[in-house]
């Protein structure tokens, strides 16, 4: 927290109390403070695999088995990690606002498990079980999973609910955080890149309807230079600090 200005915090803490309305959008860098690798980068091989070539529609209609097992392995390292301040932090921010929206680029539930009613989960979510024949949708939290592929009950070949490379995202989720980021008195970006499209595009949106837009990450970001402030460091430090004064 060091390298965090106190002048900041108080700032942030500021319009955090007086907004009405606000939005956030958390991103990797929040769920890796849990242990939930990001799976991207050097690290982000499995079997030879990178996800580019295993989060696809044609690499699952190619070998859905193959496809499954690295999301029963993903699903198995994902369970064992747990909320962490962050995602706690804005929990509570939750709680304490009558207009409050949480979007999130992360498909690991952990907002779920740290009590958000309703995120709005613009890439999906690994827990949830889409039917590729007749569109059912179910949640199965069982790790591991008891059979590769898993099957609808209409005997058709079952895909995890999220968003793949080369797919659009779930529109109606989409509309609903474009909404939010629109009304927003302040939006707040969290553990993001701010790199993948079009969850980026939220923050020119909140920049072009004079929200108040707060930086919380680690590193630079290409937006860094025009948000209202950025704050430099884990999510789990800084959100207690800012939502718990």
């Amino acid at each position: 927290m060091g390298h965090v200005r106190s002048e900041h915090l108080r700032l942030v803490w500021e319009w955090i109390r007086t907004a009405e309305t606000v939005a956030v959008l958390t991103g990797a860098g929040i769920s890796a403070e849990s242990g939930v690798p990001t799976f991207r980068g050097p690290g982000g091989l499995w079997r030879n695999f990178r996800p580019e070539e295993l989060a696809t529609p044609e690499a699952f209609r190619r070998d859905p088995s193959l496809v499954w097992e690295w999301y029963n392995w993903r699903r198995e390292l994902i369970h064992r990690a747990r909320p962490n301040p962050g995602h706690k932090a804005l929990a509570q921010l939750e709680g304490e606002k009558a207009q409050f929206t949480l979007i999130t680029q992360n498909v690991d539930g952990l907002h779920d498990l740290a009590g958000h009613r309703r995120p709005l989960k613009i890439h999906g979510d690994i827990w949830e079980i889409r039917c590729t024949k007749c569109d059912r949708n179910w949640t199965d939290r069982a790790v591991p999973l008891p059979e590769i592929p898993p099957r609808c009950a209409c005997g058709g070949i079952a895909r995890p609910g999220v968003v793949w490379f080369g797919e659009g995202l779930p529109q109606r989720v989409w509309r609903e955080a474009e909404k939010a980021v629109e009304s927003a008195e302040l939006f707040l970006v969290v553990g993001t890149s701010a790199v993948v499209y079009p969850a980026a595009n939220l923050i020119p949106l909140a920049l072009s309807k004079s929200a108040k837009v707060v930086e919380i990450n680690p590193d630079d970001t290409p937006f860094s230079s025009e948000v209202d402030c950025a704050l430099r460091g884990p999510a789990g430090e800084i959100l207690p600090e800012v939502v718990g004064r």
